[in-house]
């Protein structure tokens, strides 16, 4: 076995280039993509020529669907891995792949994210509509793996994962690996899938390692494949999602109006120090803790000791402070309830989750938690061990931020509604909502970092019209666009269509707006308050009466966003797009639906829906 060679000063100092500005857990990559170089190496037990490797490296695809930007990084992560073992990669979202070159990548591997009713992502919808279609090639020979990320509290957990595994099979690609369906939780499953997608792959490709040296000397890796393999850092800055910054509350503001029917806050929290930066349309991630008495009754109906001890993925804890900060007590799902059910040794609960019992299931998660199944189904002598492993990890959560950097250097502003209602004789509480609303008091801390959305972007031409579409909190990423804009004097049209309830008491940030005008920063700004007519009006139907001159600022390169409901708004959004495009542009349903993914493929027209 030959010894890798240390790295010559010069060699060193473009390593430290490389990895300089690296978020923790980027830097977790470039460890996984060393210890790969290195286990090639071992196996290997030579150095050919970094040349020759590449030249005789097998090709590998890997396929990304991603909303958010997870997907993407696990796609990121697995290209690292694999050009460690030795092979030629090539990285797209499936919004950019050529699907003519489906039939030619015999090695394969796909990374997608599910949303809304378990569609893909709406990067992934052209690719997706292919790969079902009557025009998608026969597969015969072609190797591959899919990784699926979702939610599972949804009933449609993965699903897009599940179609894409399920249609590469069906068209005669072979499997590397069984799919995986990873949860919110997604780190450890994703690490999983790769390591075993990468191994099958050198078995059925044999690659030749392309971390045997370099044409400058035997460096025991190649640099130029580490610089290809790890994606750019999003921000110079050592607070991650496993390692948040504590970010001091400057201003906790309550934004909506009294008498109104809902509660937003406006939230100001400083970065100072932290090295933190973002873009307009990234979010803040907000690492929570659920509510106090909350932990203590369901501790008590379980009978538990709440000072005994139990080993998390990252530490000790006491029960109680594991059920405060490390699991999610309150999101019900399929997978709990087939947990729990063993557990409990419950025959109404199995019969419950009973193939053919999905209506009555459903109806059953609704507005319930973990409390409400414990208690109507109690589990004698249940061990604290043993309920733990039936609870997923409790995730952060994601704001969508309502600031410029440029306009407020080393702050942070977030739009918070909190979500407080009654269910089953029982007060319920938003989790992150009310304790940033209720808790983070100016002068407290909350741990946070930020999570980059890729595909929310303001448009790289200051001159481009744009036209923002956020009723609700849904407001948040569109003043911080138009104070970007506004800080950088980009001279391009803004309008704005927002909506709500009430135009007394939920016109948010509403003399900013007015401001806006008045400076000239915001051209248009149309207003749906459903509550004070008597025919609702929402934003969709504000769009259709501009129709002529929303079409108008589309042909003229305009960028379209909509944030908020995925469920409802973003549909009847998307419908009203079609029918004012059709209507304005002369077209047919098919032409003006085509006309529309277009502007999502020229990234004219971007969702931010949840």
């Amino acid at each position: 076995m030959q010894e890798t060679t240390p790295l010559t000063a010069q060699q060193a100092q473009l390593l430290s280039q490389l990895v300089q500005g690296l978020s923790t857990e980027q830097l977790a990559w470039v460890r996984g993509f060393l210890a790969g170089i290195n286990h090639s190496v071992k196996q290997s037990g030579a150095q050919a020529p970094a040349a020759a490797a590449s030249a005789t490296a097998p090709q590998l695809t890997i396929l990304y669907g991603s909303q958010t930007g997870h997907a993407q990084e696990v796609a990121e992560h697995a290209k690292a891995r694999a050009v460690a073992a030795g092979f030629k990669v090539d990285l797209f979202a499936m919004g950019d792949y050529k699907a003519s070159r489906l039939k030619n990548d015999k090695l394969l591997l796909v990374a997608v994210s599910t949303q809304g009713e378990g569609e893909p992502p709406d990067d992934a919808r052209d690719f997706y509509e292919f790969l079902h279609g009557e025009k998608a090639p026969k597969l015969q020979g072609t190797r591959f793996a899919v990784l699926g990320l979702g939610d599972s509290s949804y009933e449609k957990f993965c699903q897009a994962g599940k179609d894409f595994d399920a249609r590469l099979a069906a068209l005669g690609a072979e499997r590397l690996v069984n799919r995986v369906d990873s949860d919110v939780d997604y780190d450890a499953p994703a690490e999983r899938w790769i390591e075993e997608s990468v191994e099958a792959l050198k078995r059925v490709a044999a690659p030749v390692a392309a971390s045997a040296g370099s044409a400058a000397g035997n460096d025991g890796f190649s640099l130029a494949a580490l610089a290809s393999g790890v994606a750019p850092a999003a921000a110079a800055s050592q607070y991650s999602r496993k390692h948040p910054f504590e970010a001091t509350v400057l201003e906790n503001i309550k934004l909506s109006g009294r008498g109104s029917s809902k509660e937003v806050h406006h939230v100001e929290l400083s970065l100072e120090g932290s090295g933190l930066t973002y873009e307009p349309g990234d979010a803040l991630g907000v690492v929570v803790k659920n509510d106090d008495k909350l932990v203590d009754d369901l501790i008590d109906t379980l009978a538990l000791d709440p000072q005994a001890t139990t080993t998390t993925q990252d530490s000790t804890l006491t029960l109680r402070d594991a059920f405060l900060r490390a699991y999610d007590i309150t999101t019900l799902s399929r997978a709990f309830l087939e947990k729990y059910a063993a557990l409990a040794e419950s025959t109404e609960l199995k019969a419950l989750l009973a193939v053919g019992n999905e209506t009555a299931l459903r109806d059953y998660l609704y507005g319930r938690d973990v409390l409400d199944v414990v208690r109507q189904f109690p589990a004698r002598k249940v061990k604290a061990a043993e309920f733990v492993g039936t609870l997923r990890t409790l995730q952060p959560r994601l704001y969508s931020i309502a600031s410029s950097l440029a306009a407020n250097p080393e702050a942070v502003h977030i739009t918070v509604g909190a979500v407080r209602y009654d269910s089953h004789g029982r007060a319920r509480r938003g989790v992150a909502s009310t304790y940033l609303a209720d808790i983070a008091r100016e002068g407290e801390t909350v741990p946070v970092y930020i999570e980059a959305n890729r595909n929310f972007k303001l448009p790289s031409d200051t001159n481009a019209p744009v036209i923002m579409i956020g009723p609700g909190t849904g407001i948040a990423p569109f003043r911080a666009f138009v104070e970007e804009r506004q800080a950088l004097d980009a001279p391009g049209k803004n309008w704005l269509f927002f909506g709500d309830r009430n135009f007394r008491t939920d016109f948010l940030y509403q003399r900013e707006w007015q401001r806006y005008v008045k400076d000239g920063a915001v051209s248009k700004i149309d207003l749906a308050f459903s509550r004070d007519t008597e025919d609702k009006v929402y934003v969709q139907h504000r769009m259709r009466e501009q129709g002529k001159e929303l079409y108008s600022w589309l042909q003229d390169g305009a960028h379209l966003y909509v944030c908020g409901d995925a469920d409802q708004m973003a549909r009847d959004v998307n419908t009203a797009l079609i029918d004012i495009v059709a209507e304005h542009g002369g077209l047919g349903a098919d032409a003006a639906a085509e006309y529309v993914k277009t502007l999502q493929r020229e990234k004219r027209y971007q969702r931010d829906v949840y």
